[in-house]
């Protein structure tokens, strides 16, 4: 597996700007800054797209665009959704909403923007626990014999429902998988016997990521 971007910082797009008949006397522009490591194809598929129609339902607004803030290693750090709002009052809460029933992680926040004060609300639900897979110090018939796709077949079967794996990272020495669920210490438990059992996952390290560690 490769990251699809060897681009280290901010990756992103936008939209174009919305025709005249769509703009409103509120303009207002919102960053749904998301503690989800997902992809930019993932990002756009689980929130964006899906953002964009229900907020286009209700005239809202629209979203603008999103991008993906990743270190120097190439990991992902956050993922941003841009949205422009007609309607405040209403389409503030309505995108938290929207953004939890995707499936946003804790440690999640909506920064509004063009407002004095302006402010940031906290969001999400979900929680997250990130696998390291050591890359470079076990024997190599263990990466010769193993495959990283039957631990991610048999993590998700562990987890039972109570999660899965929704993204991933290769780096120079490790390669991460990202679980999200209900409860972090639950999703850990479900996947110890496998991660003791399985070749491939011998020293890897296991650390919550969504609430984030600082929290």
């Amino acid at each position: 597996m490769g990251i699809m971007s060897s681009i280290f910082g901010f990756i992103g797009c936008k939209k174009s700007a919305p025709p005249p008949s769509q703009k409103q006397t509120e303009r207002v522009y919102v960053t749904a800054q998301l503690n989800h490591l997902l992809m930019p194809i993932e990002r756009g598929e689980r929130y964006e797209g899906p953002l964009d129609a229900a907020l286009s339902e209700k005239g809202f607004g629209q979203t603008d665009g999103g991008g993906t803030m990743q270190s120097q290693s190439g990991e992902i750090e956050y993922i941003d959704v841009e949205v422009i709002l007609w309607n405040t009052t209403e389409g503030i809460p309505f995108v938290i909403e929207q953004l939890e029933k995707f499936g946003a992680p804790k440690g999640s926040v909506l920064k509004i923007h063009d407002v004095e004060p302006s402010r940031e609300i906290s969001l999400g639900k979900i929680e997250g626990i990130a696998i390291y897979l050591d890359g470079i110090n076990l024997p190599d018939e263990i990466y010769e014999s193993s495959d990283i796709n039957i631990v991610i077949d048999e993590i998700n079967k562990s987890l039972k429902g109570h999660g899965s794996i929704q993204g991933y990272w290769q780096g120079p020495t490790e390669t991460g998988l990202y679980l999200y669920g209900v409860d972090a210490d639950e999703m850990k438990r479900l996947i110890l016997d496998f991660m003791e059992q399985y070749p491939l996952c011998k020293g890897a390290r296991v650390v919550t990521i969504a609430p984030k560690p600082t929290e």
